[in-house]
């Protein structure tokens, strides 16, 4: 007996030896692949030069699904597009901008998404100031003001250098009068809009009503040549960003009384809607089939540029991960499934609308990891709110090699209810975690910007990321437990005296711009 025993002993310990050897050579293949064989730059090259911006509706957004389903085919990894709604369909065409008077030159600008056309010939006019009234009523006799006019609805920013560049380079005293200054005008202009009765959303169809034949718009996002892009709010006239510089151009023409005109040629087509996807793509589990390891990331964009980092750097760190998995882990213990969502810019729909679709494969989720805001290196990761998400959590990032792993960590954190496609996941009560990045900028230079460009991918980081994600959905897959799904007790809050309650799920617009 004593000697049977004994035999198991030795034959637990070998074995254990080889599951540790086994997950040691699998997560050195992981590196070796990432790191020799990537396959990161053709991909981005394929997604954001070939087929560029995502935005929902678009037929590049279509464009990018089918590209997807057929690289993950070619993978010999099954996958489709699942509809999930429809969308108001648009595609942007050109944009074209030209100062006639008085003198001429090209200004830098473009529609916003969703916005009206122009007519092939496009329209020339003059360029006005949004008119100033001391309150409601005197507003609405000066709106005559506007008709066969475009309109600048935006302040004028008395500086185009970031603060960081004036913090370097002027005398203090130089520099706190430019921001007394900028305040005073922020506070002017904000006050200039209350005093119309209408919110800066509800500007444009009231100045389109009125016989306005544009609306401008300047949306400076605090960086050199930097502007968001985001959505119009006209029916019928277009609605255009113009970059900082020239926007102070034509509002300094007009405000000395010089009567700019320009010419605006604005090439989109209204495409009446068109079915909204997620690409789902899985790698299908041996033994825990239907237990789920998912790895997430939004597919749409803002228009403004490539949609580079928000989120084209998260959708090749996934799709990656995934190639890899399929090379060096080719029967995972549980099924490892990548979301790609549509419309995550609008309110997480896609994800939503997954979550609501799919209770079977939300009740089976072992884990998510949702990867966002970023080309950098990922260096914070939450608990979200699970309380035992250190226990396992932890454990797989122990297994991750040293050089990748330098990451904070915060236990057991706090749900997340938005902002990205885990919350989606977390108020449906399934693990689900943020890989968050360094900034490199993010905020002022790229998120939902028309600087959003291929350039600005700092490879090595996204590389990083790979492997971290890779190992991640490597280590999950094969923990022998399933994950708790144990939250924490939530304060009270502070601001309503009252206890702090877990994010209910929600269901995606499934028709979106779209009247009913």
């Amino acid at each position: 007996m004593k000697k049977q025993l004994f035999a198991f002993a030795i034959s637990s310990l070998l074995s254990a030896g080889l599951c540790a050897q086994s997950q040691e050579e699998t997560i050195k293949a992981v590196v070796t692949e990432a790191t020799e064989n990537s396959q990161l730059k053709l991909l981005a090259h394929q997604l954001l030069d070939v087929v560029g911006p995502r935005l929902v509706g678009s037929p590049e957004m279509k464009q990018a699904h089918d590209w997807a389903v057929k690289t993950y085919t070619d993978w010999g990894i099954p996958a489709e597009n699942q509809q999930w709604g429809v969308w108001k369909a648009w595609d942007r065409g050109i944009t074209h901008i030209d100062l006639v008077s008085p003198r001429s030159v090209s200004l830098e600008g473009m529609q916003l998404a969703w916005s009206p056309s122009t007519s092939a010939k496009g329209v020339e006019a003059e360029v006005v100031v949004l008119p100033e009234a001391k309150d409601s009523l005197a507003f609405q006799d000066m709106l005559s003001q506007v008709k066969g006019k475009f309109v600048l609805i935006s302040m004028p920013q008395p500086t185009g250098r970031p603060d960081e560049n004036w913090e370097e380079w002027a005398t203090p005293e130089s520099f706190e009068k430019m921001k007394t200054e900028r305040d005073a005008l922020n506070d002017a202009w904000n006050a200039r809009i209350k005093a119309t009765g209408y919110s800066s959303r509800e500007l444009p169809k009231i100045l389109e009503k009125a016989g306005a034949v544009g609306v401008i718009t300047s949306n400076w996002s605090r960086g050199f040549g930097v502007n968001k892009v985001f959505s119009a709010y006209t029916d019928k006239i277009p609605m255009v960003d113009i970059a900082l510089e020239d926007y102070g151009l034509l509002y300094r023409l007009a405000d000395y009384g010089d009567k700019p005109v320009i010419k605006v040629v604005a090439q989109s087509k209204d495409l009446g809607e068109a079915p909204t996807f997620n690409t789902i793509a899985q790698i299908k589990g041996t033994e825990k089939p239907d237990e789920y390891v998912i790895l997430s990331a939004h597919f749409d964009s803002w228009d403004g540029a490539q949609g580079a980092t928000d989120n084209g750097t998260g959708t090749l760190v996934m799709m990656e991960a995934m190639r890899i998995l399929k090379k060096v882990y080719p029967n995972p213990k549980r099924t490892i499934l990548v979301g790609h969502w549509g419309s995550e810019e609008q309110g997480l729909n896609g994800s939503r609308s997954f979550v609501k679709d799919h209770p079977e494969i939300v009740a089976g989720v072992q884990a998510v990891f949702n990867q966002d805001n970023g080309t950098g290196r990922v260096a914070n990761i939450s608990g979200n709110g699970f309380l035992h998400a250190y226990d396992y959590l932890g454990s797989w990032l122990s297994a991750v090699p040293d050089e990748v792993a330098e990451i904070e960590t915060n236990f057991p954190g706090a749900p997340g209810r938005g902002g990205s496609d885990y919350a989606s996941f977390v108020a449906a009560g399934a693990p689900a975690f943020n890989l968050s990045s360094l900034s490199w900028n993010y905020w002022n230079y790229t998120w939902h910007t028309n600087r959003d460009t291929y350039d600005k991918i700092v490879w090595d980081d996204v590389q990083n990321n790979v492997i971290l994600t890779a190992v991640l959905a490597y280590m999950a897959s094969e923990d022998e437990d399933k994950t708790s799904r144990e939250q924490i007790v939530l304060p009270v809050s502070s601001r309503t005296g009252e206890q702090m309650t877990w994010p209910e799920p929600r269901d995606g617009t499934r028709r979106g711009g779209l009247e009913d």
